[in-house]
């Protein structure tokens, strides 16, 4: 489906609704039980509507581990019932916090089925709020190249093979790239205040508990909005989009005095990233002419289907006397896998907002996947934005790095689709951007 409307001036609204679960629910994100026994800060679905000519458009961020495909549907029903925002034209995506509840089946921690029955409406309440809220103003795209806070966590060793989060003996070199560029879109009234403002960066939503966090938490994605906010005012709504960051983290490289993990690093990153926000906000210039266009299309994709090495490795695991947890849950989703021969359906999203252009993927994509779809895009400025609208996969390494084994790559662990999923992923996102440009 796609439309296309243009217009010199914008209105756009922007509201956030509290998606905080109840406390005791499980935490999502690793391979052991977690509990969130406190609210450290609340989660939030945040949103903006911009519309013009009397298109709308919906941006969508949650402070969630990931989105759920019928979750995500069931709300785009809700907004369609009583808005003109059609489905195609709303995106929705989680930050990726790793100190929320589960959303996906078949993991580590149970769902809290009553909260995520009501998630719908909540998601769907923001995006209607916004809508009834329309103020008159411009929109203005912003970019910054943020270094220093974000690195690759895979290593390429001697042999070709690929490690996760360390450098070993025989390691040469960090395996891909990281992506700089922190992208921005402002939502300004004709006072010119501030009113809502859009960010894109790709780095991993993993820094303020880890494996022992016993609380709800946004993580750094929240302290960067409650920074912007103690700046331009308490109302002011900031969405986080998450970037093509599959195999991107905070983790230096190098040796630091300065934090690594825990609170003080979620702070650390939500300050620093803030005031780089703000900076490319406070120097881009409004659009003069807007245009809005929508496309989603779903793709099939092939399942991954299980091998006789990998029947082998499952073997192996299951003659170990013992098993760490990570270890269970690989024989586990390894035995159960109920995919071999079959195809997923893969929602891919282009959105056209002036001259700026979105990707929407429902997955973790890696880096040079999201670099690839901004060199071919059309539109000057392109924001690739992962764990959209489905859950379709976990990650999706590039074709190469697919087979080199390392966190993010495994089969059915942490990568359900084909090998060659990343290159259909990015062709099916460039071509339906060149049709709305």
């Amino acid at each position: 489906m796609s439309e296309e409307s243009s217009q010199t001036g914008i209105r756009a609204g922007c509201a956030q609704e509290c998606i905080t679960p109840p406390t005791g629910v499980g935490l999502a994100g690793y391979f052991h039980q977690r509990t969130g026994k406190t609210v450290r800060d609340d989660l939030y679905a945040r949103a903006v509507v911009i519309e013009a000519d009397g298109r709308c458009l919906a941006l969508v961020g949650c402070d969630l581990i990931a989105m759920d495909t019928a979750i995500a549907a069931r709300a785009k029903e809700l907004i369609a019932a009583h808005t003109r925002i059609a489905p195609h034209d709303v995106l929705i995506s989680a930050t990726h916090t790793h100190t929320g509840p589960e959303l996906r089946a078949g993991r580590v921690v149970p769902r809290a089925e009553a909260w995520a029955e009501a998630l719908p409406e909540r998601i769907a309440a923001a995006v209607l709020r916004a809508h009834d809220r329309l103020f008159a103003g411009t929109v203005r795209a912003g970019s910054i190249d943020v270094t220093g806070y974000s690195f690759n966590r895979l290593f390429r060793l001697r042999d070709g093979s690929e490690v996760f989060g360390r450098r070993v003996r025989g390691t040469v070199g960090v395996a891909g790239p990281i992506d700089p560029a922190l992208q921005t879109l402002s939502l300004v009234d004709e006072e010119g205040r501030l009113r809502a403002l859009v960010v894109n960066f790709a780095l991993h939503v993993d820094v303020i508990g880890g494996g022992t966090a016993d609380f709800i938490s946004a993580d750094w994605p929240g302290e960067m909005a409650a920074n912007i906010a103690a700046v331009y005012g308490e109302d002011v709504v900031t969405v986080f989009l998450q970037g093509s960051a599959g195999d991107i983290n905070h983790n230096t490289h190098d040796p630091t005095r300065l934090p690594r993990r825990g609170p003080d690093k979620a702070v650390q990153l939500g300050r620093a990233l803030a005031g780089a926000a703000m900076c490319a906000a406070e120097r881009a210039e409004p659009m003069e002419n807007v245009v809005l266009g929508g496309q989603l299309r779903e793709l099939r994709i092939p399942y991954y289907t299980r091998d006789a090495a990998f029947m082998e490795r499952l073997a192996q695991l299951r003659a170990k006397p013992e098993r760490t947890p990570f270890e269970d849950y690989t024989l586990r989703r390894g035995e159960s896998w109920p995919h071999d021969g079959q195809e997923a359906v893969v929602p891919v999203q282009a959105l056209r907002l002036g001259d700026v252009g979105l990707a929407a993927f429902p997955a973790e994509i890696f880096a040079r996947i999201g670099l690839e779809v901004k060199h071919f895009s059309p539109s000057p400025r392109t924001l690739v934005v992962e764990l959209a609208n489905a859950t379709a996969s976990t990650y999706v390494p590039t074709p190469d790095q697919a087979s080199r084994g390392a966190y993010g790559a495994l089969p059915i662990l942490s990568r359900w689709l084909h090998a060659d999923a990343g290159r259909q992923l990015a062709d099916a996102a460039q071509v339906m951007l060149w049709e709305l440009w």
